[in-house]
């Protein structure tokens, strides 16, 4: 069982103005095998919180920790979070020109687990998840997100979480830019993988499509850097019946 905690997280990003704070005093709290939906408007933080965690040089911290079983996240490097068991899931995935999706793959799990996979066993294992993906076979031999489409991108990501199996995922709305078949099979493959490795999930998203999917044990309502409400799924109903109106003029 492992916990990522954190506690009066408080984020800034330089501008042209100046310092602006973004998130004003997070508090959460997620256990392996928990499903926690972060919903709210744009804007509100929800993404500065996941690229927060996962270490992106553009969010200063200037107060609060986050702690992956007692260690101290903040004080790792990228990689270094990445190796402990932290996944992000990017909204907006980067092309790499020039690196096929079979070595990065390769590449990563090696990295991770400190030691290459042994050939015959990886391939099976990104045959099976690409396959429960509905991906053809040639995407393996495409050069990461390069030319590929919205969805693609979005069954990229979920093929590296079956495959490199975090102890925790955190997806900045993997439901943007998804047709309901692929909104299906990518939920599915996110299911899949927390039944294969009993991950905690941190799931951004603005609308509810996907937690007919996915569903959260937990739901918080984000609105001007900070979490003001929380419940289960039921909140998420009452989110989708009248919107975030409520939370944004508080």
């Amino acid at each position: 069982m492992s916990t990522l905690e954190i506690r009066g997280l408080k984020v800034s990003v330089e501008t042209e103005q100046g310092s602006f704070e973004i998130l004003k005093g997070v508090d959460l709290t997620i256990k392996s095998g928990e499903t926690h939906a972060i919903m709210g408007p744009n804007g509100s933080g929800k993404s500065t919180l996941a690229y927060s965690i996962a270490g992106h040089p553009k969010y200063t911290i200037t107060e609060g920790t986050v702690t992956l079983d007692g260690v101290d996240v903040l004080e790792m490097t990228v990689d270094e979070r990445a190796k402990a068991g932290l996944f992000l899931a990017m909204q907006y995935p980067v092309e790499v020109p020039g690196v096929s999706v079979s070595n990065f793959l390769r590449t990563a799990a090696t990295a991770l687990r400190g030691e290459a996979p042994k050939l015959r066993e990886w391939v099976g294992e990104v045959k099976s998840a690409m396959e429960s993906l509905k991906m053809d076979a040639s995407f393996a031999q495409r050069n990461v997100n390069e030319g590929f489409s919205g969805g693609e991108k979005k069954r990229h990501e979920i093929m590296q979480l079956e495959l490199l199996k975090p102890k925790f995922a955190i997806l900045d709305e993997t439901d943007s830019g998804l047709d309901v078949d692929a909104l299906r099979i990518v939920s599915e493959g996110v299911v899949r993988a927390k039944a294969a490795n009993n991950h905690g999930i941190l799931l951004i998203t603005h609308y509810t499509r996907i937690l007919r999917y996915i569903k959260p044990d937990f739901v918080h309502v984000f609105a001007n850097g900070r979490i003001v409400e929380e419940g289960g799924p039921e909140l998420a109903d009452k989110l989708e019946a009248n919107g975030y109106a409520e939370y944004v003029t508080a």
